[in-house]
């Protein structure tokens, strides 16, 4: 078994004697005996260890959902590019996943065993841009109290993935187009040209042409980094990713946060498929975080969501999961008997306008239990009235 000889070995751990362990020498740096079965612990050790440093990695989703056709459609042309040492631009909006299609692009070539490095270029003041790209001598400005790499060198062999490039100031355009020409640069405050070995991919907000005319970018260097351009669907275009990114974020975000995994009611559900979602994936993302930490392990209902969400998909009234003008609900039954009850309570609370008196009455029930519900933070009473109970306790 090689390969945990090779973990015993890493892990200072000497080889089993057929007969009997070598003894333990007290001196720093010796070998403990062990037996067949401690390398193979030690061997899952090593695995467990390296599994939780891939954890650590930026929260990245490295296979993005494609059921839907415009992201097939958009791998497929990534895909037959991916492996060529081109220069590739993504088009899209704020948080459609831009980055997670460029970091697909880095896995599939053959520069994958080495660095992805992404920089946003709308967040880096124009006087450090030129020494975040290709890094700075010991001296060469104030502060700068050693040699630093930049962006560049620290993806040698790999990728890097400059960010809302029509962000880029217009004198560091010009020292690009020049890095681009020969690849090699200087660091600030340096005097030797060195040599980079980098695939440069490109990601904007806006097609770039557009930011020519207006003056903005520089013609000569858009015509440069033109090559192949892939545009990122927003969202919206592309809603039969929706549910599953839905599942795939509620599984990583209780995971990473240790809490149970909430279930989602059918009308939730419906409103968060039916959402436009301006920010994209991200909002997606966040607005699922939200969910997982307050619904741990419960069920997200309507009055659950966010307003933007409730508001687009339905009017106030039914956004808060019941029309006041009907005595209707829609229920599932596979949400469980107890979230059944919740949800009729709640409904009728919001049905009498948060009376737990005639909410009572109509379910047909007492008083006390509508009371008990509502203590436990099982339901809400959609506008904080207790005016029934009041009366109640008067007479």
């Amino acid at each position: 078994m090689p390969g945990a000889l090779e973990a015993a070995c890493f892990l200072g751990i000497s080889k089993p004697n057929s007969r009997r362990h070598s003894p333990v020498e007290g001196r720093r740096g010796s070998l403990a005996p062990v037996s067949s079965s401690g390398l193979q612990v030690a061997t899952r050790s090593l695995t467990i260890s390296r599994v939780r440093e891939r954890k650590r990695r930026p929260d990245v989703v490295f296979e993005p959902i494609m059921r839907s056709h415009a992201m097939k459609k958009a791998d497929q042309i990534l895909r037959a590019v991916a492996a060529k040492d081109v220069t590739l631009t993504l088009i899209g909006e704020s948080g459609s996943g831009k980055e997670v299609l460029a970091r697909r692009a880095h896995e599939l070539s053959e520069r994958r065993r080495g660095p992805f490095v992404p920089i946003n270029c709308a967040a880096i003041p124009d006087a450090l841009f030129e020494s975040e790209l290709f890094g700075h001598e010991r001296g060469a400005f104030t502060g700068a109290s050693e040699r630093a790499k930049g962006k560049v060198e620290a993806a040698e062999r790999g990728t890097l993935l400059l960010d809302e490039i029509g962000e880029m100031p217009m004198p560091m355009q010009a020292k690009l187009l020049r890095f681009l020409e020969n690849r090699r640069y200087m660091r600030v405050g340096g005097a030797i040209k060195i040599e980079a070995d980098v695939r440069l991919m490109f990601a904007t907000l806006r097609p770039l042409d557009q930011e020519v005319r207006a003056g903005r970018f520089r013609a000569d260097l858009f015509y440069r980094i033109q090559g192949i351009t892939l545009n990122v669907p927003a969202l919206r275009e592309r809603r039969a990713d929706i549910a599953p990114l839905l599942n795939q974020f509620t599984a990583q975000h209780s995971a990473r946060h240790g809490v149970r995994p909430p279930r989602f009611s059918r009308q939730a559900k419906a409103l968060l498929l039916r959402y436009d979602w301006p920010g994209n994936v991200r909002e997606l993302r966040n607005v699922v975080e939200t969910l997982c930490l307050l619904r741990d392990g419960r069920q997200v209902r309507v009055a659950d969501l966010p307003e933007g969400v409730r508001s687009q998909g339905m009017p106030e009234e039914a956004a808060a999961g019941v029309s006041r003008a009907s005595t209707s609900l829609v229920l599932d039954l596979d949400d469980g008997l107890e979230s059944l009850i919740q949800q009729i309570v709640e409904a009728a609370l919001e049905r009498d306008g948060g009376d737990k008196i005639k909410a009572a009455a109509r379910l047909r029930i007492s008083l006390r239990t509508v009371q008990r519900y509502v203590a436990a933070g099982r339901v809400r009473v959609p506008s904080g009235r207790v005016r029934g109970e009041q009366k109640a306790a008067k007479k």
